[in-house]
């Protein structure tokens, strides 16, 4: 197997560079994990969020090609450790929630977590890419920090109004 050799970071554009290829990796692991949790989902309103999620990450994922394409870098990812561990807390939480709207609020829940972590990094990487005058990369984060932003209202408004209420109590039906 072939060793990636990360280059050394110098310069802020290098930073931005190999936070770029993790933020790949992290929409690739998450578009690999949302269609079992699209499936998990009980609420058909949180399904719908997270299939217009998917959309975001599909469009974050040609974005960032663009991204490598005008950069002439190498687009080969870096594992991105914290999606990675994110992903991983969400299917143990999962596992262990033996409720619909109890897994509904712990599903939703997951998400904003990793949702979060987007909207803090894709941030970096507008600043960045402005400070660096680099107006169609801080463009390109930008968007999809504000994409991130609108989903995270969405879940936060379908928590307040829905999932969170339904989750609070509960229907036990006996075995």
């Amino acid at each position: 197997m072939k060793e990636i050799i990360t280059p050394s970071i110098t310069r802020l554009h290098d930073l931005l560079d190999y936070d770029a290829r993790k933020f790949t990796n992290a929409e690739i692991q998450l578009k690999n994990s949302l269609p079992g949790w699209i499936n998990t989902a009980n609420s058909v309103k949180l399904k719908e969020v997270l299939l217009k999620y998917m959309d975001y990450v599909d469009e974050h994922i040609e974005k960032l090609d663009e991204f490598f394409i005008a950069e002439e870098i190498n687009s080969l990812s870096t594992k991105n450790r914290v999606m990675h561990a994110l992903i991983e807390e969400m299917g143990e939480k999962l596992n262990n929630c033996t409720d619909k709207e109890v897994k509904d609020a712990c599903l939703l829940a997951g998400i904003q977590d990793i949702n979060h972590f987007k909207i803090s990094s894709y941030g970096t990487a507008a600043a960045f890419a402005k400070t660096l005058n680099m107006e169609k990369a801080a463009d390109i984060f930008h968007g999809a920090e504000v994409n991130e932003k609108q989903i995270d209202e969405r879940l936060s408004q379908l928590a307040k109004f829905e999932v969170n209420k339904k989750a609070r109590s509960p229907i036990s039906l006996p075995e």
